[in-house]
């Protein structure tokens, strides 16, 4: 076989296209900083700032103006890197793949050449351990391949001659040459990959920022409509005593009349961007990239920030089997000899019996120690030598048979005259005339189908077995199973206990898929273990109706014809579940896994897996450890609660500010918060407080929790209650501070020193506040210490406030307080912590 020539290798790639799979293009930059500015929050800002600017002419006041500008750059900056530096990640991951080398013939020789350079015709030279570039059929040679990324089933599969392979799958035994007849996306992993598309649908959380942005945006126009009509009439009655001389005079000066109206719009405007939470937006860009910093470390990839805004969400987690919850990897489980006497390891056994068997796997296999790995063979072979140990090899071999699909078995001949035999049970025993029991005695097999009954009780219970012969007596049967990942029994529990409902869906029989399933822990006695046949007959109404109950779906159905499969089983579930307003979150690592991927609200692949799942998925698990599941659920809890977190401590200082802007000319109060003191508020109510609270640490209580509805507004009754509680009380407060005469025991009877004291009043509110806010639980200080930056933010705007009130000066409006004035002040600040307790209690024992 002489292969392609460099001019028919230019022809087929311009005829059939090359072997590289285009994925998805990774956004700019810029591309995503623009995207970000979609966001709901975010555009309210915009048509503040775009007011801003027209009034800008009128009140010079730039410093809102900028601040408001920057903060936006910010949080679309902030949160367009996260996800671009996550992109980045993915690329490394990707090019790990398109770096992989094949043996082709070339020119009549062999060459070595780029995956993505094969092209259709191409003869390609394979063996065990590489990777199938493309899909072919075998010119000559028998392999065994692992089909698993393909069709999930992780048995290896015998190729012979004239039969096909396809591309992403790996060989595990033998060598081969092959012609390629499909590259690219027209090969079944190309097509897979092709039909992927981008999934355009909001998150959870981006439902319920838009909502929240609706309220806030009906907050801001009824309280801008109230302070204009508030503002009116104290300018035109209260103010003048409702003399309806003076007031007459008024409104019929134009001069006056459009002053009022300048005045009043000024004012409306102002209400409605004081209403608008400039730092959520930031907060939210800050609480994902500091989470997705913390996972990446802990070797979870973060593709899409909608996989861990949306992962807290997860109701139903649907998982493959292959490679997720098991290794995809043979072992060894034990021996059973034909008596029944079973062997967890060889050195349990009588040492005659165990020199019989070493001879009989160790000889018999095609595997092989080399620096103290097992290499070579399939993965059968390498499970048992892995089991029988690094031993010396005395003996020759003097005839060898190797196994194929038509005999099932192998064989080798030794020097010493013995011969043993490796294989199917159903053939093995039919060679068999005797049988070897613990003590070593032989004895005459007189039911052969009572043996076989034997394997079907292990094969029921998911366990791979072989027969072993020595010459025609049989010595035992070794048990082999696909090795459960030893963290993912814990971590499916952790799940459930998280109100998260597990699925298997694989392409494994029913009895292997049970046994898995039950090893997990996954079975209850009315649990329910279906085929796809099973789930083929029900309606979508009857999957929904008894999803909770089932745990397995076996025998997943192969989409296409020939039988490697796409998923549509695992894609109709689902759909089914979707629809029903249920958060779904998918496993996998094969190619057959990307459809769902693709669909499930959270698709999770593993780093070892196939690159379209890689590309179809949200999160990549780095280190393949299913445990990160786990840290996802729990990472997308915490950053729900900190943006729940931070919306009470920013929606209740605004209320704050809202409350004393629609009330306060009523009685009297006008402009208690200048321009510089209402920036430094700002700072604290959005960017201080927004770092305080993105940094909140993953707290393993919320893993006991229900998982959050999809259709769960972002403001819940709690929230209602501690915003509408502490805004209304802080602003009776504050009302009462200015215009109470009891103050005046306290304070000094001077003008400049009590707006001095209401600011630092205001502030000291907003600090203890935001311990209110920051736990649901009595004790105020809970978990406080892993969140240092919170208490350093903190610390830091009550010593900043402390020297604004000696130093501010005539900028902000402050002239200094006496020791006792401000204790007098701290101490009427910090009533809104017992008030909020009490709050707590009710809710926690009514």
């Amino acid at each position: 076989m002489n292969g392609l020539t460099d001019e028919e290798v230019v022809v087929s790639r311009k005829k059939y296209g090359s072997n590289n799979i285009s994925v998805k293009k990774q956004n700019k930059l810029l591309n995503l900083i623009i995207e970000s500015l979609g966001d709901p929050i975010i555009k309210i800002m915009l048509i503040a700032l775009a007011i801003r600017f027209v009034l800008l002419f009128k009140d010079q006041n730039w410093y809102e103006t900028l601040g408001m500008l920057i903060s936006i750059l910010l949080s679309s900056l902030i949160s367009s890197l996260s996800e671009y530096g996550s992109n980045k990640s993915f690329e490394r991951l990707q090019s790990e793949y398109e770096n992989i080398t094949v043996r082709v013939r070339r020119n009549g020789k062999n060459a070595t050449i780029k995956n993505d350079e094969v092209v259709v015709s191409d003869i390609v030279l394979l063996s065990s351990g590489e990777l199938i570039p493309a899909d072919g059929v075998l010119l000559e040679g028998t392999i065994g391949v692992d089909e698993s990324s393909i069709n999930g089933e992780s048995k290896e599969v015998t190729k012979v001659l004239g039969q096909r392979v396809f591309k992403g799958s790996v060989v595990l035994s033998g060598s081969a040459s092959i012609r390629i007849e499909k590259v690219g996306i027209n090969t079944v992993y190309g097509s897979i990959a092709k039909g992927l598309t981008e999934n355009n649908l909001p998150s959870p959380m981006r439902i319920r920022l838009t909502k929240l942005a609706k309220i806030i945006s009906r907050i801001g126009y009824i309280g801008a409509i109230l302070a204009s009509i508030s503002n009116i009439f104290n300018s035109v009655f209260i103010s003048n005593n409702f003399d309806e001389a003076i007031i007459m005079s008024l409104i019929t000066n134009p001069k006056y009349v459009v002053d009022l109206v300048i005045e009043t719009v000024t004012l409306a405007v102002t209400i409605i961007i004081v209403c608008v939470p400039e730092g959520l937006p930031m907060m939210v860009a800050l609480v994902l990239s500091s989470n997705m910093k913390r996972m990446l470390k802990n070797n979870v990839l973060v593709r899409k920030a909608v996989g861990i805004e949306t992962s807290g969400s997860m109701n139903v987690l649907l998982t493959d089997k292959t490679g997720t919850l098991t290794k995809g990897k043979l072992s060894v489980i034990g021996i059973c000899l034909p008596d029944d006497t079973h062997f967890n390891i060889l050195d349990d056994m009588k040492d005659d019996l165990k020199n019989i068997f070493i001879d009989a796997l160790l000889y018999n296999n095609d595997a092989y120690f080399e620096d103290n790995q097992v290499t070579g063979g399939n993965s059968t072979d390498k499970a048992i030598l892995t089991f029988v140990g690094k031993i010396p090899l005395t003996k020759k071999i003097e005839d060898k048979i190797q196994f194929n699909s038509e005999n099932k078995y192998s064989y080798v001949k030794l020097n010493d005259g013995k011969g043993y035999y490796k294989g199917a049970s159903e053939v093995l025993i039919k060679l068999a005339t005797f049988y070897i029991e613990n003590d070593g005695n032989k004895k005459y097999i007189k039911d052969k189908k009572e043996m076989l009954k034997k394997i079907d009780t292990f094969t029921s219970s998911g366990i791979r077995v072989l027969s072993i012969l020595q010459n025609n007596t049989l010595l035992g049967f070794i048990l082999l199973r696909d090795e459960i990942r030893e963290e993912a029994a814990s971590t499916l529990k952790t799940i459930e206990e998280a109100g998260i409902h597990t699925i298997m869906i694989t392409g494994d029989d029913i009895n292997t898929s049970r046994s898995i399933a039950d090893s997990l822990g996954m079975l209850k006695r009315d649990s329910l273990v279906i085929s796809h046949d099973d789930l083929e007959s029900m309606s979508d109404m009857e999957v929904y109706k008894y999803y909770k109950k089932i745990r397995v779906i076996a025998r997943a159905l192969p989409e296409d014809k020939a039988r490697v499969a796409i998923p549509k089983d695992k894609a109709r579930v689902a759909k089914i579940l979707e629809q029903n307003n249920l958060v779904v979150g998918m496993t996998g690592d094969g190619v057959n896994d990307a459809p769902a991927l693709k669909s499930a609200d959270v698709g999770i692949s593993l780093g070892s897996g196939s690159e379209v799942a890689k590309e179809a998925s949200d999160i990549v698990i780095i280190d393949n450890n299913i445990k990160s599941i786990e840290s996802a659920v729990l990472f997308g809890r915490t950053i729900f609660k900190s943006i729940r977190k931070f919306i009470i401590f920013q929606l209740t200082m605004n209320l704050i500010a809202l409350f004393l802007s629609i009330v306060g000319p009523l009685l009297g109060i006008s402009t208690p918060i200048t321009i510089m003191q209402m920036l430094w508020l700002n700072m604290i109510m959005d960017t201080l407080a927004g770092l305080a609270y993105s940094y909140e640490y993953p707290i393993k209580r919320y893993m006991k929790e229900k998982p959050i509805r999809k259709d769960e507004p972002i403001l819940n009754k709690y929230m209602y209650s501690a915003i509408l509680l502490i805004s209304i009380y802080s602003f009776i407060l504050l009302s009462l501070f200015l215009k109470s005469d009891i103050v005046y025991m306290f304070i000094r009877n001077s003008r400049k020193t009590l707006m001095t004291a209401f600011f630092s009043l205001f502030v000291f509110i907003s600090v203890f506040n935001a311990f209110n806010a920051r736990t649901e639980r009595l004790n105020l200080f809970a978990n406080i210490l892993k969140n240092k930056v919170f208490i350093v933010i903190l610390l830091f705007i009550t010593l900043a406030q402390i020297f604004l009130i000696y130093n501010g000066g005539s900028l902000f409006r402050t002239y200094g307080l006496k020791l006792n004035e401000l204790i007098f002040v701290i101490a009427l600040a910090v009533t809104v912590i017992p008030l909020d307790l009490v709050r707590k209690l009710f809710i926690k024992y009514r």
